[in-house]
């Protein structure tokens, strides 16, 4: 058995390690403040541990727990306490299209899960940075850009290729199109050049720039191409399906592929190690230090002036 099985604390310690010498250099440690207005024991559960790694490398974190019917109002309270660095919510809180407005409430400049319009507005339209000049990175969110993190580090971006286009040529799919994760995934990862085959309970979408990357940025398209052909034509194929029952039928990957698992479920079965040449089961710790990561981007921003 040849597959290379990828810690994700690998991937995430040289971030960490980054992070705790970033704040140590600064005057004031950055502040992040959490909202909690329901009560999905996994959401009290994320809080602690992100408390718990923010106090690893020295961030403060701040949870603050109020009704659901207060939160707009503390969310604009947050924005305008200049001893905020960051704002994050852990949804659901009414779900649905409420749920959208509570994120664009939070002000984009303390906005450290890139949830609001603006940055998802500019993510789908591969616009990457907040001034002409191109000193200020756009915030991406948290879990779509740990999955990118890793695609680096396991080699599937082509560094050889110019910035922005080092994944022409790779063809990935990814199980999940949802808001949060799947569908900004799609959006980044044919940005950068890649042909993705998005997959949902409603069908599947081909999202790419065209051949020769002859497109800015990438669009939509409808297919006929069914998932058992879509997986065997991918080099990359990412699962996200938030169920035990789901898995990815190990005999329909092609031969060597990349497996990346970012449920919290398992996706895959035991025998992807005998397909796979890189098996990732999980992208937790990633995810967090890109949160804190976004963190300081924006406390920097802040003290430059945004």
């Amino acid at each position: 058995m040849h597959c290379k099985v990828v810690k994700v604390t690998d991937v995430a310690s040289p971030f960490i390690a980054e992070l705790k010498s970033q704040v140590a250099a600064l005057p004031t440690a950055p502040l992040l403040v959490a909202f909690l207005s329901n009560e999905d024991p996994a959401a009290v559960k994320y809080a602690e541990w992100t408390e718990k790694t923010c106090a690893e490398v020295g961030i403060r974190f701040q949870l603050r727990q109020c009704p659901r019917t207060e939160l707009e109002d503390q969310l604009v309270e947050a924005n305008n306490d200049p001893d905020v660095h960051g704002i994050m919510v852990y949804y659901p809180v009414f779900g649905g299209t409420q749920d959208g407005y509570l994120q664009n409430t939070v002000d984009y400049r303390k906005d450290v899960e890139g949830l609001c319009h603006k940055y998802r507005y500019s993510m789908y339209h591969n616009i990457r940075f907040l001034d002409k000049e191109e000193t200020r990175k756009c915030i991406i969110p948290c879990t779509p850009l740990a999955l990118v993190k890793i695609l680096e580090h396991i080699g599937v971006y082509n560094r050889i290729l110019t910035y922005g286009n080092r994944l022409h040529g790779r063809t990935i799919t990814i199980i999940n199109r949802s808001e949060v994760v799947g569908r900004p995934l799609a959006a980044l990862l044919a940005n950068d050049g890649a042909k993705v085959y998005s997959v949902d309970v409603d069908g599947i979408m081909e999202f790419h720039r065209g051949e020769g990357l002859k497109l800015r940025k990438h669009e939509v398209f409808e297919t006929s191409i069914t998932l058992p052909e879509a997986l065997a034509r991918s080099d990359v194929v990412i699962t996200g399906v938030p169920t035990s029952t789901y898995k990815v039928d190990t005999s329909l990957l092609k031969d060597g592929v990349v497996a990346i698992n970012f449920s919290t479920a398992k996706n895959f079965n035991d025998d992807i190690k005998e397909k796979a040449s890189i098996y990732v089961p999980s992208v937790g710790k990633v995810t967090v230090a890109m949160l804190q990561r976004n963190l300081l981007r924006l406390y920097e921003y802040q003290k430059g002036g945004l």
